[in-house]
C-alpha cells in the first residue's frame, strides 16, 4: 500500500511548512486526488488515521482529512472525442483506438491545511 508512504511524505512536508510558520498542531488537511492517479482515497484515509495515532503531538485527535476527487477526462488524439476514461490507457468510445491523452484526473496534491 503505497498510500501509507504518500501520506507520510505529505504530512512531513506539511509539518515542515507549518513549523516554519509557527503552526504547532494540525487540524485539517485537504487533498486533490485524481480518479486515474493510482492513489486510493480510502487507503489515504486509513493512513491518515494511523499517522494521527503515531503523531499526537502534531496531529490533533479531531484532525480531518478532506479529499476532493478530480474527475478523469481524456481526449482522443485521432478523432478529438472527449471522454471519461476508467484508466490511464483507455479506448476511445468513438473510434475504438487506444489514443486518448489524459487531460485531467491524474492530480495528487495538497490543496490546503489548517492548524494552530
Amino acid at each position: 500500500m503505497h498510500e501509507m508512504s504518500l501520506m507520510g511524505e505529505v504530512l512531513n512536508i506539511i509539518q515542515e511548512d507549518a513549523l516554519a510558520k509557527g503552526i504547532k498542531t494540525l487540524e485539517r488537511v485537504e487533498l486533490v486526488v485524481g480518479e486515474v492517479s493510482n492513489v486510493l482515497p480510502d487507503a489515504l484515509v486509513m493512513a491518515f488515521e494511523i499517522f494521527k495515532e503515531q503523531n499526537p503531538h502534531f496531529i490533533t485527535r479531531e484532525a480531518i482529512l478532506k479529499i476532493h476527487l478530480e474527475e478523469a477526462r481524456a481526449e482522443c488524439v485521432l478523432c478529438g472525442k472527449v471522454y471519461q476514461p476508467e484508466q490511464k490507457i483507455a479506448q476511445c468510445p468513438d473510434c475504438r483506438m487506444p489514443s486518448g491523452k489524459v487531460t485531467s484526473g491524474e492530480t495528487f496534491q495538497v490543496l490546503s491545511y489548517e492548524g494552530r
